[in-house]
């Protein structure tokens, strides 16, 4: 289940690691000027579309792990397409690649870009009574300042001019696989990641839970410990669980003893299975092993090698393989019973594995 670690070659300087960090300094919850009563809709709710980035650059990635990061963003934007419209930005001088790579059934749009990591950097969107869209930026600080993001961090105010929708500002500094909803008011956050000094120093629980209240509906959250420091993300929520239905949960557990995250999946696990819905009833936690193995040739120690990272859209669900027969199997089985009426659409994406990430992580949904 490992994820991104620290690319060396995209590091920031001695000092850039709390570069937006004025926002968090002066926090301050300001739910009584709120002006909507906004609410952060469940991913497999109806989408208007699907935001992603065709970002990966040889700097970050590597030329090895460059071409095939861009075909597995192609494959992962085409299966999407065959369900909802998907939106891709990409970089003015990569157009013709990315058309030819993603071909007719992609929109691209033009707009410079730092990655892929579309999931982290585009806004979050939401809706408020009367299904107005508004969408949150969360000041993208590049997890902390460990990458190079001047770009990257207005992506989620250009999509939200795109699409000629309410930006909504917040002093909050995190990133959407930060945090999972379940549409009902429910949240599932790690505190490693959203409470990180190198996002929200000072910040404490009560007071982002306030600020969540007002930005996202939210109403009651699951704090998972995650673990800080060990990839670049420092342990985004969509990589240990996610919300299947509001009352069930579908979870990672790392079975290898040597792993950094065995130990703090199953204590996730003992968090979920204590945890209740907004009405307070016990969550039905199903557990998602990763696979043995994987397929040698892009395998690496960032190799991402889990299953938790699906990506729910209009009629299917997007999901890894990684050559496990069993454990691929399995994980096609288990998100079919979650999923009734829902194609399981299973990708080789090797590449982005490669990279740390998965799928979950290049996508950003715009509800209906």
């Amino acid at each position: 289940m490992k994820r991104r670690n620290f690319l060396k070659r995209s590091l920031l300087v001695s000092g850039g690691a709390l570069a937006t960090g004025a926002f968090a300094n002066s926090f301050s919850t300001t739910a009584a000027a709120q002006d909507s009563v906004w609410r952060m809709p469940d991913e497999g709710e109806r989408h208007a579309a699907t935001w992603m980035a065709f970002g990966p650059s040889a700097d970050v990635w590597g030329r090895k792990l460059l071409p095939v990061a861009r075909e597995n963003l192609a494959s992962i934007a085409k299966a999407i397409a065959a369900h909802e419209p998907v939106k891709m930005l990409v970089r003015e001088e990569e157009h013709d690649i990315a058309a030819r790579l993603c071909g007719p059934s992609v929109t691209l749009v033009v707009q410079p870009i730092d990655d892929l990591w579309m999931r982290d950097t585009g806004p979050v969107f939401v809706k408020n009574e009367a299904a107005q869209a508004g969408a949150v930026g969360f000041n993208f600080n590049g997890w902390g300042g460990k990458q190079e993001h001047d770009d990257d961090a207005q992506v989620a105010s250009f999509i939200a001019d795109a699409v000629n929708t309410k930006f909504i500002e917040t002093d909050l500094v995190l990133e959407g696989g930060g945090i999972e909803v379940d549409g009902e008011g429910r949240a599932i956050i790690t505190e490693s990641c959203v409470l990180n000094a190198n996002r929200n120093p000072g910040v404490s629980k009560a007071q982002c839970e306030e600020e969540l209240s007002r930005l996202l509906g939210i109403r009651k959250v699951i704090w998972l410990p995650g673990i800080a420091g060990m990839d670049i993300t420092d342990g985004h929520t969509d990589f240990y669980a996610r919300f299947a239905t509001p009352g069930v949960v579908v979870a990672g557990l790392d079975l290898d003893p040597d792993s950094y995250d065995h130990a703090v999946t199953k204590r996730h696990l003992e968090i979920l299975r204590r945890s209740t819905d907004v009405n307070g009833k016990k969550l039905d936690v199903v557990v998602l092993e990763g696979p043995s193995t994987v397929r040698a040739k892009y395998e690496n120690k960032e190799f991402a090698a889990g299953y938790i990272n699906f990506y729910v859209c209009n009629g299917a669900v997007i999901a890894p393989e990684f050559g496990d027969r069993k454990a691929d199997n399995n994980a096609r089985d288990t998100l079919r019973d979650l999923f009734p009426g829902r194609d399981i659409i299973q990708l080789n994406i090797d590449g982005i594995a490669a990279g740390g990430g998965g799928i979950h992580c290049t996508t950003q949904q715009q509800p209906a």
